[in-house]
């Protein structure tokens, strides 16, 4: 297309994305070490939750098939959200090397650049680990599958993914001012991986309203997990605020990308 009629931002990022993956998929040997490492990853962390359940039986009242529910919609969302947007994990690296003033004079979208820079395989385990582990744990709670329901687990999946998205986008738009914040991202992210498998109810009341309203795990899969299990009278919200957790997703990314849009004016290049 001409400079007058530019490629649309969602194709730009297919197209540039599809370049990253096949480029990465030169490597077959790479590809399958690295997806073992993810499966093998988010293994310990089911194992951990296993260990702990055999012990005491439940963790706040949900049984070891309920928590692997929210295990695998917690770790599913997650892989969703990081198999396509893993690199901005690079945005402090991209600054300081001056690689961002490429993007700027591109025709596609600076944040589109960034996604696209590279794909990470091993979140691609992540992704797997998830759906797997989110299948045999449907079966174990008796979860039924009508249109329904799938639909508001789909809805719940990809909103959970825009959630923690949105922390690490909103986060990352700070570097434009402070050139790394990446320990707080980090900070985030282990907050996030931490907490998120378990269900909240076995927390203080002050941890799960900081995990809630603060750091908002909580809308990444526990509430949509409480209402897929038909467990909403035990969730320290209001059940209508559960049952719109899924919708968390898309408001909060769009603030935290109106937020990056307002941070990027405020970026200076590092001159190397």
């Amino acid at each position: 297309m001409s400079a007058a009629n530019p490629v649309p931002r969602h194709r730009a990022y297919l197209i540039l994305a599809g370049a990253a993956f096949r480029s990465q998929l030169q490597y077959r040997g790479n590809l399958l070490l690295t997806l073992a490492g993810g499966v093998a990853y988010q293994g310990v962390g089911l194992a951990f939750l296993w260990a702990v359940t055999s012990r005491f039986g439940e963790l706040g009242g949900w049984s070891l098939a309920e928590i692997a529910f929210l295990y695998g919609m917690r770790v599913t969302a997650h892989g969703l959200l990081m198999v396509p947007t893993s690199q901005l994990h690079s945005l402090d690296l991209t600054i300081r090397t001056g690689e961002f003033d490429r993007y700027l004079v591109r025709p596609a979208g600076p944040l589109t650049q960034l996604l696209c820079r590279q794909i990470h395989l091993p979140t691609l385990g992540d992704l797997v680990t998830g759906l797997v582990v989110l299948t045999f744990a449907a079966h174990q709670v008796g979860f039924e599958p009508t249109p329904a329901a799938l639909l508001h687990l789909s809805l719940a999946l990809v909103g959970g993914a825009l959630v923690e998205g949105a922390c690490q986008l909103a986060l990352a738009s700070f570097s434009f001012r402070m050139l790394s914040n990446l320990a707080l991202r980090g900070l985030v992210d282990d907050i996030m991986n931490t907490f998120g498998g378990y269900p909240l109810k076995a927390f203080p009341d002050t941890a799960r309203l900081a995990l809630t309203y603060l750091v908002p795990v909580a809308f990444v899969a526990y509430l949509p997990a409480g209402v897929l299990l038909d467990r909403t009278e035990g969730l320290h919200v209001a059940p209508w605020l559960a049952y719109a957790a899924p919708l968390a997703g898309p408001v909060l990314y769009a603030a935290a990308y109106l937020l990056w849009r307002g941070q990027l004016r405020h970026y200076a290049s590092s001159g190397t």
